[in-house]
């Protein structure tokens, strides 16, 4: 039982909730055997002693309580009571049968809901299936009300400090980096216990008039190793700090009463609760959005750093580790190994991955010495971390947070074994290089040395082609040179051409969070050929999900984590919703299938009628009417009617509006321009071709009357947009009169109509969202590689009735609904239930046209359609077609690996 079937299981138990049975049912839900349900029915397998109650060993304690009881409090309960605990059970399980709170005791994650929300938490219950959850790490609160107060401050800063210079920005931003380093030295032990902020508050003016020069005087200090002798006492108490944080003189700001105190509320804060990972979600505070966005500085949150470095490298050496446990020799070279392995992050922001993976090197080799039980100083070192930054304030924090992130693990050190290396005075910390990654030699930045183990990691800057700015399209040109057909890839794929040039024949790999729109429509062949060819493969893959930050401006963005690395006989991994697969291969579509690649066709791979696009009237909209405008129109000349259809493209066909368009033909154009209206619009149309750039329109402006794109064909058609929400379970296709222009929009003209039982079903919209491209998170269906490039086998004459029968199955129900528009029809929450089992019926019928034997999941129709199409293109090149009786179809030119 896979987890979509799961899914659809728990959603009808809730909508046909019965009191009674519903902990059997839920379990039934999971895959549980029928037989043990029984038993667990009739009480022979129920260990609890109390009525209302079930206790079944490993697996389950569940507990009825009366509406209006309190379930946390039950819950929490339970999970003391030792009569509970003996039996092991793995969920523990509350319900009123309005709301249900439930334990996992093997993660200690909870969930409290209402029933009816239960199908969105379904993935809590998997162990029950046999998958386990992958285990995220939580953020901290404190975080944020750091980042909302650095933010308070650098806005009272910039008031009285202009920053119209390269210099007084990068002035500024040392400046930040410092004072953030002393708030966090006072609260960790660097310095003494509010240090910094008291010294401020007893030795400055309240007006903020001297403070500056305080602040030059103390930063000077922490550089300096021999001090004067004269010096106060309240300066010599500070230690030397080195490291090149306060080698250079930047001069502070000056500030008032209000900065001033903005300083001192900072510094009152608890900075030993906050993470130097977050101090990305700083930079966002106070950063402007535009900067922001225009430098691809992202903060990526722990729990998704740790879904790229745990495939990526740290699960493999936490493996090596229970391997070798009571074998010193072993441990011993494990910790060798870590010793040279490299972590290298080539859009490193603020640091957070760099960071995050360095704090688990060190916890998993403090676990190595307690295996050895032997005391040691670590000897993983931040001269193993390089990262190239193009912002100037977060390659400066970069900087610094790899500083007190390794204060902060020789605190942990300390604590666990009495020692540590002194914090004081810094070292190097680490190779970060201010720069553009694109143009960087990236081994000139991390050096590949024999022995060494590299991982490259990050979450660098997407921007779809239309985001680029001038220097970004130079960039990829740059990155791309002398390679073709690379001009529409999102901005991110610099980075995986370098990533792969950098790996290729090196015992290194790479891993990033992507938009994962690379792995998606015509990106796939732009992008994956170049990295398939340097004989690499897809390690392991997170498939889009959405994911949110704490920090400011948060917005949800469609990703994918994708891991790269030199063909391999070692497992791969797919991670989709919660779950781990085991896989011996995986695609750049992030399924489980070979690397082959779905290239465009000009023709279809399926015995289907040709599709056309629209016509395009390239008009400035004189051509184009709206319904006031016709009616007018028509109330003054009558005869005007006769020139006049209706335009329709995606969005009117959809939602349900109306255009109309001047449709007038070479044989009638005199009587038309008898009407003043219409000689008006066409003279325009003229005019605007005539200006036009292109040779082609400019040579058109003599046909100014019609469309210059004309591709009408009188006779009824089948409706295709070429943009459908995501949202929806099924495109809506559908059929058109012959009077009708379809213009942003595709048709098939004269089609037979069992194609539109085809075209909406679940197996087509399966192979939709994984090879057509996005418009923003939109479909985009392509003819050329959605529709041509669909594998379909041929079907008997009585197949076909049966599917004709279906299409009017579903046209009758959407007649039934005639006053509602396609767009309300097709919401998935919205979808009248006489439609929505239409279509399922449909669905079925156009899978029974695969094979009998339904599927489980999507995952299975994809892998499916994956293995015909690579068949039908394969027999294709060898004979013409795979199916006798096909007609010769033209060669798709997909990729193999050679």
């Amino acid at each position: 039982m896979n987890s979509t079937q799961i899914e659809s299981n728990v959603q009808q138990l809730i909508r046909a909730h019965q009191p009674d049975t519903f902990i059997y049912d839920l379990l039934l839900a999971y895959g549980q055997p029928k037989a043990s349900i029984k038993r667990l029915q009739i009480g022979s397998l129920n260990l609890a002693k109390q009525a209302g109650e079930i206790a079944w060993k490993k697996k389950l304690y569940y507990r009825e309580i009366p509406a209006g009881d309190d379930l946390n409090a039950q819950l929490d309960e339970l999970r003391a009571d030792a009569a509970v605990t003996k039996h092991d059970p793995r969920f523990i399980v509350v319900t009123d049968h309005r709301s249900l709170a439930a334990c996992d005791r093997k993660t200690q994650e909870t969930i409290c809901c209402t029933l009816t929300e239960l199908p969105r938490h379904f993935d809590f219950f998997l162990p029950w299936a046999g998958m386990e959850k992958t285990q995220l790490q939580n953020e901290n609160p404190a975080d944020v009300k750091a980042a909302e107060k650095m933010a308070r401050l650098y806005d009272e800063i910039r008031k009285d400090n202009p920053t119209d210079t390269p210099e007084a920005v990068h002035g500024l931003n040392v400046f930040l980096s410092r004072l953030l380093f002393c708030f966090f030295a006072e609260d960790t032990g660097i310095f003494e216990k509010a240090q910094f902020t008291n010294a401020i508050g007893s030795h400055t003016q309240t007006d903020g008039s001297d403070l500056h020069a305080y602040l030059d005087r103390l930063f000077e200090i922490l550089n300096t190793p021999a001090r004067a002798a004269d010096l106060p006492a309240y300066l010599t108490a500070f230690p030397y700090v080195n490291g090149g944080l306060f080698r250079n003189r930047h001069h502070a700001p000056v500030f008032t009463r209000r900065s001033r105190q903005a300083v001192i509320d900072s510094g009152e804060l608890d900075w030993s609760a906050i993470n130097p990972d977050i101090f990305g979600s700083m930079i966002q505070a106070v950063i402007t959005p535009e900067h922001r966005g225009g430098l691809g500085m992202h903060y990526t949150s722990v729990p998704n750093i740790m879904k790229v470095i745990e495939p990526l490298f740290l699960n493999e050496l936490h493996e090596e580790f229970e391997a070798a446990q009571g074998a010193p020799k072993k441990l011993n070279a494990l910790l060798t190994r870590m010793q040279r392995i490299k972590l290298f992050d080539p859009a490193c922001g603020s640091g957070n991955f760099l960071i995050i993976a360095y704090k688990e090197l060190r916890r998993l080799e403090m676990k190595i010495f307690r295996a050895l039980n032997t005391l040691a100083l670590s000897n993983i070192s931040l001269s193993n971390f390089y990262g190239i930054e193009l912002d100037d304030f977060a390659h400066e924090v970069a900087i610094l947070s790899l500083w007190l992130a390794e204060h902060q693990m020789n605190q942990e050190f300390f604590r666990e074994f009495g020692r540590s290396k002194p914090s004081l005075p810094l070292t190097s910390a680490g190779h970060i290089v201010h720069g553009n990654a694109c143009r960087l030699d990236w081994e000139s930045v991390c050096p590949k040395l024999e022995g060494d183990e590299v991982y490259i990691l990050g979450n660098p800057p997407y921007l779809g082609y239309s985001m680029q700015n001038k220097v970004q399209k130079e960039d990829i040109d740059l990155v791309f040179k002398g390679l073709d057909n690379y001009k529409n890839l999102d901005y991110i794929a610099c980075w995986f051409l370098k990533g792969a040039n950098f790996i290729q024949n090196y015992n290194a790999q790479f891993a990033y969070v992507s938009t994962n729109s690379i792995c998606q429509g015509e990106q796939v062949a732009c992008l994956w050929r170049h990295v398939f060819i340097r004989n690499l493969e897809i390690g392991f893959a997170h498939t889009s999900f959405k994911w949110a930050n704490n920090a400011k401006s948060n917005a949800g963005v469609i990703v994918a984590i994708i891991g790269v690395r030199n063909l391999s006989n070692k497992k791969k991994f797919i991670f989709r919703n919660s779950t781990k697969k085991i896989t011996s291969k995986i695609s750049p579509y992030l399924i489980e299938a070979g690397d082959f690649i779905i290239q465009k066709r000009s023709t279809p791979l399926s015995q289907f009628q040709p599709i056309l696009r629209g016509s395009g009237p390239i008009d400035d909209g004189n051509l184009i009417l709206d319904s006031f405008e016709k009616d007018e129109l028509l109330a003054k000349y009558p005869s005007a009617k006769k020139f006049i259809k209706r335009l329709l493209g995606a969005h009117e066909f959809i939602n349900g509006f109306e255009r109309w368009c001047l449709w007038i033909e070479d044989n009638d154009l005199n009587e038309a321009k008898s009407i003043p209206e219409f000689q008006t619009r066409i003279k325009k149309v003229e005019l605007f071709r005539l200006s036009s750039n292109k040779k082609n329109t400019r040579n058109d402006a003599i046909n100014s009357h019609r469309f210059s794109e004309n591709r009408f064909n009188n006779t009824h058609g089948l409706f295709v947009p070429r943009v459908s929400s995501e949202r929806r379970v099924y495109i809506p296709f559908g059929f058109v009169e012959n009077t009708v222009i379809v213009d942003s929009a595709q048709a098939i003209y004269d089609p037979d109509p069992y194609l539109f039982s085809i075209l909406t079903s679940r197996m087509h919209m399966t192979w939709v969202r994984a090879v057509a491209g996005r418009l923003k998170t939109d479909y985009r269906y392509s003819n050329t590689l959605c529709y041509n490039t669909f594998p379909f086998p041929p079907i008997s004459e009585t197949q076909k009735q049966e599917l004709e029968g279906h299409v009017y199955n579903i046209l009758g129900e959407r007649e039934a609904h005639s006053e509602k528009t396609l767009a309300q029809l097709y919401d998935p929450e919205k979808m009248p239930a006489g439609l929505r089992e239409a279509h399922r019926q449909n669905d079925l019928a156009v899978e029974r046209c695969y094979r009998s034997r339904p599927f489980e999941s999507d995952e299975e129709r994809l892998e499916y359609l994956f293995k015909l199409y690579e068949q039908m293109i394969a027999r294709e090149q060898e004979k013409g077609t795979l199916f006798e009786g096909a007609g010769k179809r033209k060669r798709s030119g997909t990729l193999i690996r050679k």
